[in-house]
């Protein structure tokens, strides 16, 4: 049955299944950052550092090793934005969610005020079909 709030309902719907989405993304995306940071530290413990050989082979290392580091540090703030991106997600689908909870509640009780204004109509109408009836049978008997 339609109503007033009918529209506003598949609207609020859709835009709840848009925050779903956003909410899956962001994990994904967290997903993501934690593999990464995961990787990087297994390169960084994969790293070996020599214990002789030339100055520029040290070098080399030291350089290989800062790099590393600088890449983990990229994840962990990759990892924190994604956690923080996650969190605004769920709190827009909570949001979206209520809005749509708050429509679809008013468009029940729309269509609950149209049933019961049709039932008092057709509660009325037998009532004038009765009496119409029963008068109709009084005039016969006459």
């Amino acid at each position: 049955m339609k109503t007033r709030f009918s529209s506003l309902v598949t609207l609020k719907k859709n835009t709840m299944d848009k925050s779903e989405r956003a909410v899956q993304s962001a994990n994904a995306d967290l997903n993501s950052a934690t593999m990464a940071l995961e990787i990087s530290y297994s390169s960084l413990n994969g790293l070996e550092v020599p214990q002789s050989g030339t100055m520029s082979k040290m070098l080399a290392t030291r350089t290989l090793l800062d790099s590393q580091r600088g890449l983990i540090q990229h994840n962990k703030e990759w990892m924190s934005f994604a956690k923080n991106q996650v969190v605004q997600a769920k709190e827009q689908l909570k949001l979206d969610m209520i809005e749509h909870e708050k429509f679809k509640y008013l468009e029940l009780e729309e269509i609950k005020k149209v049933l019961k204004e049709q039932k008092i109509r057709e509660s009325k109408d037998l009532d004038e079909v009765a009496l119409m009836t029963h008068s109709i049978k009084i005039k016969n008997r006459s």
